[in-house]
């Protein structure tokens, strides 16, 4: 019979685990207990744990449900951690299912039915994972070049909309999913993007643009100084030869502020790797990277009467768009050892 034919056995004396809780959970782990009827408990050796994408759920049902189809784990005091058996990914909703096992004399297994299957989703990069993306990013940012303002590239529409319908303000919208799965800000962070990189030779900034042919320049202290806080946000590539480095600058105190401040690292704003601001005989002076493409989010509105917009003479680079890019998981400049 089947259960002869695959070394495993079922008996109903063993328990069948219900009411399974999932708690602490992590980009990359989380803990599973459940209950189950105390008889034959003690006869419990190990633990068969299925875990699949919930996406893959219904393309990849059980062998037949007495194989384990993922982790054999030794019965230990529940909850038990699950760790480092498989490379969980941030963000991703989950099955799992759970069986009890008792390992016989000759090797076999004897084991119970299958639990309910249940669903949870991972969480987003914690500080301590963005710390170890802030460190990888910090060896290659390369040597800082001055700067003396930041850009937006849009289509000539996007600045009529804000004149006609936002009253001259551009206004924060939420980050889309480009870069990072685990980053906490994708889809959550709302925020205004500009561009600081300058070209080596002039010092400006370059002439082309991904986002359209109208750009908005405004001075660096109108929206970065002593009154903001700069957070890292994310560090990753497109499977390309380069990288790009997500910074958020947030008004002190503002709503941007507190949400950074909860999950992101901060940087000095006169001394990181990336964009300083720094008071040199009293005039501010502003540095950016020079070997990584700053993404810069500001977390408030602003007013299109505080800098000027003006066409742009160089080309469209649709290639160079971030929009929802996904990032490259086998990079090993710019990914860290947990679920990409």
């Amino acid at each position: 019979n089947k259960s002869q034919d695959s070394g495993i056995a079922e008996m109903e004396e063993l328990p069948v685990p219900h009411n399974i809780k999932i708690s602490n959970i992590t980009c990359d782990s989380f803990k599973i207990s459940w209950d189950m009827d105390s008889k034959s408990k003690d006869r419990i050796t190990h633990y068969f744990i299925d875990l699949n994408k919930k996406e893959n759920k219904n393309s990849n049902k059980f062998k037949h449900k007495d194989v384990p189809t993922k982790l054999v784990a030794k019965a230990v005091p529940l909850p038990m951690t699950v760790r480092g058996h498989w490379f969980l990914s941030p963000r991703t909703e989950y099955t799992v299912a759970v069986q009890t096992a008792s390992k016989q004399v000759d090797g076999d297994y004897v084991v119970s039915e299958w639990s309910e299957i249940i669903e949870f989703c991972t969480a987003d990069y914690s500080k301590v994972h963005l710390t170890q993306l802030l460190e990888k990013a910090e060896v290659i940012a390369g040597r800082m070049l001055k700067l003396s303002v930041f850009y937006r590239n849009q289509h000539k529409e996007y600045f009529d909309y804000v004149r006609e319908h936002h009253g001259n303000a551009m206004q924060p919208s939420v980050k889309d999913n480009s870069g990072s799965h685990g980053s906490p800000i994708s889809g959550k962070l709302e925020g205004i993007f500009f561009s600081c990189n300058t070209e080596f030779n002039t010092g400006k900034p370059p002439q082309d643009s991904p986002y359209g042919r109208y750009r908005y320049e405004i001075a660096a202290e109108k929206l970065f100084n002593p009154n903001t806080n700069l957070y890292f946000g994310d560090f990753y590539c497109m499977y390309t030869a380069y990288h790009y480095v997500i910074l958020v600058i947030a008004p002190v105190g503002s709503p941007g502020d507190e949400f950074c401040k909860q999950r992101l690292p901060q940087l000095n704003i006169k001394d990181n790797k990336f964009l300083t601001c720094d008071e040199e005989d009293g005039v501010m002076v502003y540095h950016h990277a020079q070997d990584v493409i700053l993404e810069v989010i500001y977390t408030d509105p602003v007013d299109l009467s505080l800098g000027t917009v003006a066409e742009i003479t160089g080309h469209q680079l649709m290639s160079l768009s971030t929009a929802n890019a996904k990032k490259d998981p086998s990079c090993k400049t710019c990914n860290i050892s947990v679920g990409r």
